[in-house]
C-alpha cells in the first residue's frame, strides 16, 4: 500500500473505533492479526480481537482526540498517537473498582499492513497514569 493508502485505513480504524463500530473496525484486520495488549499478553486473530473489543466495551466508554497519525515511506508501518477520554464502566479483573470515572491520558498505537489490511496492532499507555486518575476521581 502506499503511504497515502495506509494513512486512509488508519484513519478509517481510528474512526470506527470512535464510531463504536466493532464491526466496521474488524474488516480492516487481516484474518491472523496480532494483537499485542498493553502490559498483556499477544492475541493472533480476529474473533480474539473481536471478543477483546466485547470485553472492553463492557468496562469502558473511550473516544481518541488529537489523533496524529505517522507511516513509515513504504506504507507497511503507521502509528497513531492520541489522548483517549473515558469512563471506566464496571470493574475490571485487576484493577480499582469502577464507578463511572472519568480520564484522560495520552496513548499510542503501532500497525503493520499486509496486503491492504492491518496485520499488527500494538496498543501502549501508562497504565500506571490510569490507575492514579480513576483512583483519584473514585474518592
Amino acid at each position: 500500500m502506499s503511504p497515502h493508502e495506509t494513512r486512509h485505513l488508519i484513519g478509517d480504524y481510528l474512526a470506527a473505533f470512535n464510531a463504536n463500530d466493532t464491526d466496521g473496525l474488524l474488516a480492516l484486520l487481516d484474518e491472523d492479526v496480532v494483537h499485542d495488549i498493553n502490559q498483556g499478553g499477544r492475541e493472533i486473530g480476529r474473533e480474539k480481537f473481536r471478543w477483546f473489543l466485547g470485553q472492553m466495551s463492557l468496562h469502558y466508554r473511550e473516544t481518541l482526540r488529537d489523533i496524529v497519525i505517522m507511516v513509515s515511506e513504504d506504507g507497511h508501518r503507521a502509528a497513531a498517537e492520541f489522548t483517549v477520554h473515558g469512563t471506566y464502566l464496571a470493574t475490571a479483573e485487576g484493577l480499582p473498582p469502577a464507578s463511572g470515572q472519568s480520564y484522560s491520558l495520552s496513548a499510542g498505537l503501532f500497525f503493520e499492513i499486509d496486503d491492504g489490511r492491518i496485520s499488527r496492532v500494538s496498543t501502549h499507555y501508562n497504565l500506571a497514569e490510569w490507575i492514579r486518575q480513576v483512583e483519584a476521581s473514585g474518592r
